[in-house]
């Protein structure tokens, strides 16, 4: 039986509704409404944690933007400042920057300084002579990045003389 306010009932092929009495409260209640109840209880349940999900992917991807934006201003200031030696440094705050803001920034620090690293040597492949820079010369912008991304101090890179406002 279920706990429906009407029955079908199927006899001889023909079927046909037949009003049921109100359920009974309290002690004497049907075991069927405790199915109701339970099925409640678990809607609720995955409702809340799809928005208590929901809002901690909000500020993931709200950190993971802030990181790039992070990333994109290091490297801007790279280009602006064109410092011999100051690539490590740059690199090194980039990440640091972008670790500071949390899971997501760090998260985008590391694709971003990742897939900068692997796409300069894909092309070092396809190019005569390269870019100039070598394996070594990779793993040393990899070890900044990580070391910014740790939350070590990226002044450790800083060149002498590089300006004050970078």
């Amino acid at each position: 039986m279920t706990c429906a306010w009407r029955q079908l009932l199927v006899s001889a092929g023909k079927a046909e509704y037949k009003k049921q009495p109100p359920l009974p409260r309290g002690r004497d209640r049907q075991p069927c409404s405790l199915e109701v109840s339970t099925m409640k209880l678990f809607t609720g349940l995955v409702f809340c944690s799809l928005v208590l999900g929901a809002s901690g992917l909000l500020s993931f991807l709200g950190e993971a933007a802030r990181g790039t934006w992070d990333m994109l201003r290091a490297y801007n200031d790279m280009r602006e400042a064109n410092y011999i030696g100051a690539d490590k440094y740059f690199h090194a705050r980039g990440n640091y920057d972008a670790a500071r803001r949390g899971p997501g920034g760090a998260w985008a620090a590391k694709v971003i300084s990742d897939g900068r690293e692997n796409f300069q040597r894909f092309t070092d492949r396809f190019s005569f002579g390269g870019s100039g820079r070598g394996a070594e010369d990779s793993r040393a912008d990899q070890a900044a990045n990580e070391w910014g991304r740790s939350g070590r101090d990226p002044n450790h890179f800083r060149p002498h003389g590089l300006p004050d406002k970078y």
